[in-house]
């Protein structure tokens, strides 16, 4: 990819990254706690290990998929991923105040 190339699209943000993969587990074991349950069938059944191995592999698979992603020179895919999980975050909280609203 040349540099020229690059500035048509986001440059992918590690931090924003790391910091989405946060929130998703904080908002995500918050709305379990608070009586939400997992939408991601993926998810939903590795939570017979517990809540937090599930989650912890689900970010070990993201941050897979982001190294792999960068080592093939596929910066959109990081982005993407960004937007992606900030949805998921968004969902999350969504989630939680109708949780609370609800009890």
């Amino acid at each position: 990819m040349t540099p020229g190339r690059l500035t048509n699209y986001a440059t992918p943000s590690l931090t924003v990254f790391v910091s989405l993969q946060c929130l998703d587990m904080i908002t995500t074991l918050l709305g379990l706690r608070l009586g939400a349950h997992e939408a991601s069938i993926f998810i939903g059944r590795l939570m017979h290990a517990g809540p937090v191995t599930a989650l912890l592999i689900a970010k070990i698979f993201a941050v897979f998929l982001v190294a792999a992603a960068l080592k093939f020179n596929r910066p959109r895919v990081v982005v993407v991923l960004n937007y992606w999980s900030a949805l998921l975050v968004s969902w999350n909280l969504v989630m939680i105040l109708l949780a609370k609203s609800s009890s």
